[in-house]
């Protein structure tokens, strides 16, 4: 990259940062090209986006966007990093990356921001496993309702039981 295009790559980078609901820093070491283009495929399905970048312009970008200092520290920042952006759901990239690594050893975390808030590895991989938003809403939905269902089988029921007895005593009585 030449020295005239880098502020103008920090800037958008800036502005990437700024909109993203999941930043996710990793040590992709050891990745093959073929590896990384099936990596930036798999992110690409739900809406993530996997760059290599110098740590030096991540830390400036960094800093503009206003991220935690954590972030930027030097222990993080050091060796190769790729940074995964998502602006949609802020897991599924997580999910991706986990599985990722469980097929190829590969690529390790290091440290992301999850919906504004600071992550550090281990709570990425424990954030990896978790479902989608959607299927953590829909399984709440159905947990709420499940008591509702219970309720109205429970009427249901003893209204049928009403009608047999009414419908046994018509029956009895018009003999």
């Amino acid at each position: 990259m030449k020295k005239a295009e880098k502020p103008f790559f920090v800037q958008n980078l800036t502005q990437e940062i700024k909109n993203a609901t999941s930043v996710v820093l990793i040590d992709h070491t050891g990745l093959t090209v073929a590896m990384q283009q099936d990596l930036k495929k798999r992110l690409k399905e739900v809406g993530a986006s996997m760059s290599v970048i110098k740590n030096t312009l991540f830390k400036l970008a960094g800093k503009e966007a206003k991220v935690p200092n954590e972030t930027l520290s030097d222990m993080v920042l050091t060796g190769p990093t790729a940074v995964v952006i998502t602006e949609s759901d802020p897991i599924a990239p997580l999910q991706i990356l986990a599985k990722f690594a469980k097929e190829f050893e590969l690529p390790r975390f290091k440290v992301g921001i999850v919906e504004g808030k600071f992550q550090e590895k281990a709570t990425l991989e424990k954030l990896s496993i978790l479902p989608s938003k959607e299927t953590l809403y829909s399984q709440t939905v159905g947990a709420l309702s499940s008591p509702m269902y219970g309720l109205v089988g429970t009427l249901q029921g003893n209204l049928q039981k009403l009608v047999f007895v009414l419908k046994t005593k018509a029956e009895q009585s018009s003999k």
